[in-house]
């Protein structure tokens, strides 16, 4: 297994590939055609990326996962930290490591660059991520209700 950066917009396609199954997984719409380019042009984005793609691949170079994350900020902890927006493995490849070495990849990434801590929200009906967050030693944070406004 590697792990690696997403820099080309051959990986781009790969992870908008992950991207729909993630979404097919939630019951949601993926990505139409005009977020997938736009999410394209991000991805080959040298400066002022608004997010880090990391690839999962088999020896054969297939990607089967991804982490895709940004940095935030903690005003009480006066320090940067990482928001985890995807981690997803396709499901032919579960419980084989993956999932757990994108997040691990994340986490070393965090502690390298003097963050805080690293975040993430997880659907109430996945107990399946639910149970692999916390055999990892993540804390469940109940009072924090998630709020969203679409523009």
């Amino acid at each position: 297994m590697t792990i690696r950066k997403a820099e080309s917009e051959d990986d781009a396609l790969k992870a908008l590939s992950l991207i729909r199954l993630l979404a097919e997984y939630e019951h949601l719409e993926g990505p139409d055609e005009s977020a997938a380019g736009r999410f394209v042009c991000d991805v080959l984005k040298r400066e002022n990326a608004p997010f880090e793609l990391y690839l999962a691949e088999t020896e054969n170079d297939e990607a089967v996962g991804y982490v895709l994350f940004f940095q935030t900020y903690s005003t009480f902890l006066c320090k940067p930290c990482i928001y985890v927006e995807d981690l997803f493995v396709e499901k032919p490849w579960r419980g084989k490591g993956f999932g757990k070495a994108l997040l691990t990849y994340c986490i070393d990434l965090a502690r390298q660059r003097g963050c805080g801590r690293v975040e993430w929200s997880v659907l109430d009906w996945n107990t399946p991520a639910q149970e692999f967050y916390q055999s990892l030693g993540a804390l469940h944070m109940t009072a924090w209700q998630p709020y969203r406004l679409s523009l």
